[in-house]
């Protein structure tokens, strides 16, 4: 139906979901279906008792991890009400049963987040950012290319039988079958969302924030310019109107190119799509779906519409700042009654929607109004204060000596040497520290790409700046601005309690021996004593330098994991967690692995990983892998198989054993220091993938959680995937961890989020 445009208003809210709503779908003319980050699917459909409203009529649960992209399958004889595609960051595609919520297919084959699904005829059509697209064809995957250099975040399907995808790289592609018919440049940052625009081609949103009206030519035929932040998605109406949602928390409506009406939300919009009706869905990361209408009939009524307004009062009255503070934190006036502690003393209140602020004067013994507090635009709030003035860094710097921290303020806008001059000579320290304050201040505000301009003139001497080519002081050392990024070096589980260890393995030989079945994969005495003697060697840490294994030590700890029942092979492992800390011990070990034409240890992995896998099994296992980093001979071993590993112990993040967890975190860690090493970013994609993961998830413990959030912050810091980590929402990750009242989930948050701001 053709639509004349007026002014959208509320029709109602959907409460249900948990979490931020990240995805829309529409099933029909008006069932809808959405996705949350609280990794469930809810159906709504019209309530039968209020047509202006919509009811969950079910929950789909399954997926591990967020739910982002939606894809709806028509009605057919075997499915009376459709099915439902759903991608997830648990790296799945589901499709599901309408009627009854049932999960009917499990499509399995990328390795990272997916994040668009779409249908091709009768075959569904995925991306992911590792940026493939993959096409299924009744359950099974029949084509997969790479379809980008950068994670593909949308891909869509034309009426005209073409893919679109658009990625990370800026870029857009046209496509038929895995061909590249055409590349559509002109974003300057990730494309996000992409949608259908009838007779004319598509549209595209950016995190450049604009939207862009695309002919199939590579023309572009429109560019709507009017968000202030990263544009999540963007749907067409048959009628020639366009919405789309951004993390500005505006939904836009536009018409032939022009803005026509805003609507406002109390959280980021993650996704905006059109009903047949040209009824209006919005996602919001406050975790409701609301709809919009103009269908007087189907307006809210008053009292919804002025609760949904005194909602987005306080939303934005909780975000407003005045001088740096909370709106919504200062005190009332009646705090005035309270006298002051000292001539002079300045307190801010709230009056109204307003800070003002108020001197204490001693000889009157009142409080004197100053004036109302103002903040500058957006953010000029929290920049950093230093003696009354306003900077963009003040750096804390660490002289030594047992001399206190002290404080280096600096503006983007000045020259570095200028500053670092200015400072020397304000703290009486000699200019020859000038290089290496020099080089901290790029290194902390982002700067590393300083161009020294030469017309400068040092503002003490009149000369031009010297600089070396190499700082050639042993000079004070500038505090770091991160606490807790990026790490150096490797973890290690190095502690065993090996009485039991050898008990145990005792135990399960016995039971093997009485085991008419198994009583060939027992070991005989002689054996038995030679664990014995290995872990003699082991506990005897002093002399690691000077003790050696035989190669029959290493060929028998591998028989035992090779042949022994899974129930039985974790105490083993665990003697082999610790024979990789022994120089020798590893040395022996990985020749093994080398010489063998069947990898021994993936074998192992495969065993500890199928079906009815034992906790400690997996426990054992993984603190194995964890140690194998130590020993710089496995490093190639680790790098080549990051997939097939980071696969196996996949569902570790989610088990109730705490144990488990850090592990696999410290798993992740590791892992994490390695590939910034080796430089290897499809491996540093999928740890960070994994390591968000267990940063989202809420079971986590908060060591377990601790170590996945300081992967992700060196990986982004040193590493080649900050703009990956953006595009998956890491700032809200940051932010939930800044709010932590643990103190080190806090300050690793506090130093991804300064990695993001640079």
């Amino acid at each position: 139906m053709d639509i004349d445009f007026n002014e959208y208003k509320l029709r109602c809210e959907l409460r249900g979901h948990d979490d931020d709503v990240r995805g829309i779908c529409v099933c029909g003319d008006e069932n809808i279906a959405t996705s949350s980050r609280d990794r469930t699917i809810r159906v709504w459909s019209v309530d039968p008792a209020d047509k202006r409203k919509f009811s969950s009529s079910k929950i789909l649960l399954g997926h591990t991890s967020f739910v982002g992209p939606l894809a709806w399958i028509p009605p057919t004889d075997e499915y009376p009400e459709g099915r439902l595609v759903s991608g997830s960051m648990d790296t799945f595609v589901f499709v599901w049963n309408m009627i009854n919520g049932e999960n009917i297919q499990t499509l399995k084959g990328h390795q990272m987040q997916v994040t668009g699904v779409t249908l091709d005829n009768d075959d569904i059509v995925s991306s992911s950012v590792d940026q493939t697209l993959k096409r299924w064809r009744n359950g099974q995957l029949v084509e997969s290319w790479e379809a980008h250099q950068s994670p593909v975040q949308a891909v869509i399907k034309l009426p005209s039988g073409e893919l679109v995808s658009g990625s990370s790289d800026t870029t857009l592609k046209l496509w038929k079958g895995k061909t590249s018919l055409r590349t559509f440049a002109g974003h300057t940052d990730t494309v996000r969302g992409l949608a259908v625009m009838p007779d004319l081609g598509f549209l595209s949103a950016s995190h450049d924030g604009s939207i862009r009206l695309w002919a199939l030519s590579g023309e572009v035929l429109l560019e709507m310019v009017g968000h202030t932040s990263i544009v999540y998605s963007v749907d067409s109406h048959a009628s020639g109107l366009i919405i789309s949602g951004s993390e500005d928390r505006h939904a836009k409506i536009w018409k032939d190119g022009v803005c026509v009406q805003t609507l406002e939300h109390p959280g980021c919009v993650w996704d905006a799509k059109f009903l047949a009706s040209g009824d209006i869905v919005t996602a919001c990361s406050d975790g409701v779906v609301r709809i919009w209408t103009v269908r007087h009939d189907l307006i809210a009524d008053q009292m919804e519409i002025e609760a949904y307004d005194s909602q987005l009062s306080q939303y934005i009255l909780s975000r407003k700042k005045v001088g740096g503070l909370r709106l919504d934190e200062l005190p009332g006036r009646d705090t005035l009654t309270l006298p002051g502690t000292s001539d002079g003393q300045t307190k801010v209140v709230r009056e109204g929607d307003n800070g003002v602020a108020y001197v204490w004067s001693m000889k009157e013994q009142r409080w004197d109004k100053i004036g109302e507090v103002v903040d500058g635009p957006d953010g000029v709030a929290d920049r950093p204060i230093l003696d009354g003035v306003q900077y963009d860094f003040v750096f804390d710097v660490d002289i030594g000596d047992g001399e206190p921290i002290r404080k280096l303020p600096y503006n983007r806008s000045d020259n570095p040497y200028d500053a670092a001059d200015k400072w020397l000579l304000r703290e009486n320290l000699p200019l020859a520290y000038r290089q290496q304050i020099v080089e901290f201040i790029l290194q902390n505000s982002g700067q590393k790409d300083f161009n020294f301009n030469p017309s400068f003139r040092d503002p003490f001497t009149g000369a031009n700046a010297y600089v070396p080519g190499q700082a050639s002081h042993t000079a004070a050392t500038p505090a770091k601005s991160y606490k807790h990024i990026p790490k150096k070096g490797m973890l290690v589980f190095d502690v065993a309690q090996y009485d039991g260890i050898l008990k145990k393995m005792t135990e399960f030989n016995d039971t093997l021996r009485s085991d008419s079945v198994n009583n060939d994969k027992s070991l005989t005495e002689v054996e038995v004593s030679r664990v014995g003697a290995i872990i003699k060697i082991l506990k005897d840490t002093s002399h690691y330098h000077s003790t050696n294994f035989a190669d029959m030590d290493i060929a028998l700890l591998l028989k035992v994991l090779q042949a022994w029942p899974p129930a039985m092979m974790f105490p083993a492992t665990d003697i082999v967690r610790m024979l990789v800390l022994h120089p020798h011990g590893a040395s022996l070990l990985i020749k093994h692995v080398e010489t063998n034409n069947n990898d021994l240890l993936l074998d192992v992995i495969k065993k500890v990983t199928e079906d009815s896998a034992l906790p400690a099994n997996l426990l054992t296992t993984v603190r194995v892998l964890v140690n194998l980093f130590k020993n710089s001979s496995f490093h190639y071993w680790l790098q080549t198989n990051h997939s097939q590993i980071l696969d196996a112990f996949s569902n570790c993040y989610s088990s109730p054993n705490k144990n488990l967890q850090l592990a696999y975190s410290t798993l992740l860690l590791n892992y994490a220091v390695l590939l910034i090493e080796k430089k290897d970013q499809e491996g540093q994609s999928q740890v960070l993938s994994a390591a968000l993961q267990v940063a989202e998830e809420e079971a986590a413990d908060v060591d377990s959680k601790f170590r996945s959030l300081v992967a992700i912050g060196s990986l982004m810091l040193e590493g080649l995937v900050k703009k990956i980590a953006v595009d998956f929402d890491v700032e809200s990750i940051a932010k939930s961890a800044k709010a932590s009242k643990e103190a080190k989930i806090a300050e690793v948050g506090a130093d991804i989020d300064l990695v993001i701001r640079q």
